[in-house]
């Protein structure tokens, strides 16, 4: 038996990689329960609403992406996220309403569109799977969307073991 030699198809491949992870926004996530202001965690007593929201070291949110949410089944008034959204605003760099997923989808709403795809172009495009940060599967939707229109086929995973999703007829 002769000596082969190892090809490896993948890198010699017009195969591109659309890597979700290249656009993780650095930075802290925070999320900030409104129940801890709350009586018993479930009534919101203005005055004391406010009081406790005034007293608050809101400059621990410097530069951090934060999530406003109640961990409650408490009914707010829809002005009680508001008014804690105006307090963070000097000092975050985002505010959504929701939990720490909803910072990430909402990250990544702003910064896919903004993405220049024309580098992916009438190309085999692999859009990939595997994450050590916690891309959103919204993210991998968006992202598929935006490549359908420029990829001549997109495909799933790892460039070893991709699973197919589209092929321009």
């Amino acid at each position: 038996m002769q000596d082969e030699e190892i090809i490896n198809r993948v890198a010699n491949s017009v195969l591109e990689v659309f890597d979700l992870e290249d656009y993780y926004p650095k930075g802290q996530r925070v999320e900030i329960d409104l129940s801890q202001w709350l009586l018993e965690g479930f009534l919101l007593r203005e005055k004391d609403f406010r009081e406790s929201l005034k007293n608050h070291d809101w400059a621990q949110y410097q530069d951090a992406y934060v999530a406003v949410y109640c961990s409650t089944d408490a009914i707010l008034p829809s002005w009680a996220s508001v008014l804690v959204t105006m307090h963070l605003a000097p000092y975050a760099k985002k505010i959504v309403s929701g939990r720490i997923e909803d910072i990430d989808t909402a990250l990544y709403e702003e910064i896919l569109p903004t993405v220049d795809y024309s580098a992916y172009e009438n190309k085999p495009v692999i859009i990939k799977g595997c994450s050590r940060k916690p891309v959103p599967m919204s993210a991998y939707i968006l992202a598929a969307q935006k490549l359908q229109p420029v990829a001549k086929s997109i495909m799933y995973g790892e460039a070893c073991s991709a699973v197919p999703l589209y092929k321009r007829k």
